[in-house]
C-alpha cells in the first residue's frame, strides 16, 4: 500500500520534519534570548560562528523557537524550507529584494494589497527596478508585459480586496519557461485553501498576522519555497534585519494548531453571508471567488478547496453609505487586518489601500463605497442580523 501524505490539517499538528523525542515538552518552549554562548572550539572551524552555530548564535539570524514554526510552515506549505520574518511586508520587500538587481524588471498583477502595491510602484524604482503592472484576470496580458529583462512575476490570489483570482498554473507554467521566478501572496487562501506551490509557484508569501496566526495577536510574515531561494532570502533577512521575535514565533506557532478548524468555520460563514448580501436589495455586487457570480469562480474551484474568510461589497447609493453601513455594525469591529476569529470591517479606501491615488484605486476596482469584511468564526446568524441591521440603517430602502 502506497505511503499516503498527510493532509495540512494534519501537518499542521503534526509535522514530518525531524523526528518526534520519547520525551520533552508537547508545546514548543519559548528561547526569549537575543544572544547564546558559544565556545572557543566554535571558532576553529573554517566557516563563521554564525554558521557553525546556526539559530544558536544570535535571534537576528536565527532562534530555536523561530526554527520550530519555520519547518511547520515548510511542511503546510509543500516547500522545501521557510522563513518567518517581523511581517507580512518584511517578508514581501524582503523575498522580492532578493530577485531582483537594478536594471530588472518585475511584472505583477494590478489588483494587490496596498503595501506590496506602494512598494512596487514606489521604492522598488529607487533600486533601478521597473515594475510593470497588468490585469490579472487575463493571462494573455501577462504575457504580453514580459520584457528580457523581466526577472519575477508577483501575484497575490485571491487579491485584497476585490478577491481577484490568478490562474496560477497557468500563469507559473508561462514564467518558468522564460526562466521567469514566481511569487504568489498566498495569505487571503491560506494553506488549507491553497497550495501555489504545487500550482507551480517558486516561492510563497504570507502575512502571518492573518490566517496562520488567526487571533490578531501577533505581527509576523512568512516566506516558503526551495532551499536555494530561502538560503539566499535568509542573507537578505539577516542583513535587513526583519526577524521575528522568538515569543510571536510561539504564539504563531500556536495558532497554527488550530488553522484547519478555523478556515472550515472561515469559509462557510463568509459563503454563507455572501450568498445573503448577494441577494439583498440595497447591495450592488459581492466579490467572493465561491459565489457563482464571481468571473473566475470555475477557475477559484479549480485551484481552492474553500473561498476563504474575505468579501468585500459594494452598496447602492450616491455616497456616504460606506460609512454609515460601517459605523452601524455590532459585531463586525472596524479595524485594519483580517484573518482573526473575530469578525472585522474596513472601508479599503482610507485604510489598506489609502496610500494609493485615487486613480490608482479605480483602477484596481476599489470604490469609495467598496466595503471589506473579514468574517470570523461568529454563529452565522448572528453576523447576518448584524449585516442586515447596518443596511437598513446605512442604504434606503430601494424602490423596484
Amino acid at each position: 500500500m502506497p505511503k499516503r501524505h498527510p493532509r495540512p490539517e494534519t501537518l499542521a499538528l503534526h509535522p514530518r520534519t525531524g523526528s518526534a523525542p520519547q520525551r520533552g515538552p508537547v508545546a514548543t518552549p519559548i528561547y526569549q534570548s537575543a544572544t547564546f554562548r558559544f565556545l572557543n572550539s566554535d571558532m576553529d572551524q573554517d566557516r563563521p560562528v554564525s554558521e557553525v552555530l546556526g539559530d544558536r548564535f544570535y535571534t537576528r539570524y536565527g532562534n530555536p523557537t523561530n526554527s520550530a514554526a519555520e519547518s511547520f510552515l515548510a511542511e503546510l506549505e509543500g516547500g522545501e524550507a521557510a522563513l518567518v520574518f517581523s511581517s507580512g511586508m518584511a517578508a514581501i520587500t524582503s523575498a522580492i529584494l532578493s530577485a531582483v538587481r537594478a536594471g530588472d524588471h518585475v511584472l505583477a498583477q494590478r489588483e494587490l494589497y496596498g503595501g506590496a502595491f506602494d512598494f512596487l510602484i514606489r521604492w522598488l524604482p529607487r533600486f533601478g527596478v521597473a515594475v510593470s503592472f497588468v490585469p490579472v484576470a487575463d493571462p494573455a496580458e501577462f504575457a504580453a508585459a514580459i520584457r528580457p529583462t523581466t526577472r519575477l512575476l508577483y501575484l497575490e490570489s485571491p487579491s485584497n480586496p476585490t478577491l481577484q483570482v490568478a490562474a496560477l498554473a497557468e500563469l507559473t507554467a508561462m514564467a518558468r519557461r522564460r526562466g521567469i521566478l514566481t511569487f504568489v501572496d498566498n495569505t487571503a487562501a491560506s494553506p488549507i485553501n491553497q497550495r501555489p506551490l504545487e500550482l507551480g509557484a517558486d516561492l510563497v508569501v504570507h502575512s502571518a498576522s492573518k490566517y496562520l496566526a488567526g487571533h490578531s495577536d501577533v505581527v509576523a510574515g512568512a516566506a516558503i519555497g526551495s532551499r536555494a531561494l530561502i538560503d539566499a532570502l535568509r542573507d537578505e533577512r539577516t542583513v535587513l534585519g526583519g526577524c521575528l521575535d522568538p515569543h510571536a514565533a510561539w504564539l504563531l506557532l500556536r495558532g497554527i494548531k488550530t488553522l484547519g478548524v478555523r478556515m472550515d468555520r472561515h469559509n462557510q460563514n463568509a459563503l454563507e453571508l455572501a450568498r445573503f448580501l448577494e441577494g439583498h436589495p440595497r447591495v450592488r455586487r459581492v466579490h467572493y471567488p465561491f459565489l457563482e457570480s464571481h468571473p473566475q469562480y470555475a477557475l477559484a474551484r479549480a485551484q481552492m478547496r474553500g473561498g476563504g474568510g474575505l468579501l468585500s461589497l459594494e452598496l447602492r447609493g450616491k455616497g456616504g453609505e460606506a460609512r454609515r453601513f460601517v459605523e452601524s455594525l455590532k459585531l463586525f469591529a472596524q479595524a485594519p487586518s483580517l484573518g482573526g476569529v473575530e469578525s472585522l470591517v474596513t472601508i479599503p479606501a482610507s485604510t489598506s489601500h489609502a496610500q494609493l491615488s485615487q486613480v490608482e484605486r479605480q483602477e484596481a476596482g476599489i470604490s469609495d463605497n467598496l466595503v471589506r469584511l473579514s468574517v470570523g468564526l461568529e454563529h452565522i446568524d448572528d453576523l447576518t442580523a448584524d449585516i442586515e441591521h447596518a443596511l437598513r440603517a446605512a442604504v434606503e430602502e430601494v424602490v423596484s
